[in-house]
């Protein structure tokens, strides 16, 4: 009877441990993370912004991976994009208030600007508009929206998909850091294109 009780114990303490240690998805998402870390992408899980198409396809809805790259001495316009069939395309409904109260912008590679009673409208940027992802197969289907602003570019994906097997049967850990090191390559890419483009 004791050796049943030693036993029953022992299993109890087993099945404790084993429901503490996390699963093998999450085991993969925080070695992505931690890499994405090293790199100075600055990975953070935030909820969905509004005017990305989240879960379901709905706007706003569900978690997002957001990557930000820090760019030193750089200073971008405050600018959305979304991905549409494989293109960065500008959010058009995106409106910036500057610290000006009286002043409300639009971010603009034109420049032009039309001014009554003090505001300042100018049309939407269009540095990136229609330019191709080129990221890796394994992270292009997941991503959702670019956003810059000051010194930083973000970019929003579903980086839990990239570590399911279900949704990324390709996934092999010792391509992580590869496949990270394409996204900030395209993002340095990205933040000097529209530094170009608003200097130009």
């Amino acid at each position: 009877m004791g050796t049943l009780i030693g036993v029953i114990i022992v299993l109890f303490v087993l099945g404790s441990m084993m429901a503490l240690k996390p699963n093998g998805i999450d085991q993969r998402l925080d070695k992505l993370r931690m890499t994405a870390r090293r790199l100075q992408l600055n990975p953070k899980l935030v909820a969905c912004p509004d005017w990305i198409k989240g879960r379901d396809n709905e706007y706003g809805r569900g978690m997002l991976g957001q990557y930000c790259l820090i760019l030193e001495e750089t200073k971008l316009p405050h600018t959305r994009y979304q991905v549409i069939d494989g293109q960065w395309r500008p959010d058009s409904s995106f409106v910036d208030t500057s610290d000006d109260a009286k002043t409300l912008h639009i971010p603009s590679a034109i420049r032009s600007t039309q001014s009554s009673n003090n505001v300042t409208v100018k049309k939407t940027d269009f540095s990136l508009d229609k330019a191709p992802l080129e990221l890796p197969v394994s992270i292009e289907p997941f991503v959702k929206g670019l956003v810059t602003k000051a010194n930083s570019i973000i970019i929003y994906w579903e980086d839990i998909a990239y570590v399911r097997p279900n949704s990324n049967p390709t996934y092999h850990q010792q391509r992580i850091e590869a496949d990270l090191l394409v996204l900030k390559a395209n993002l340095e890419k990205w933040a000097i294109q529209i530094q170009k483009d608003v200097k130009g």
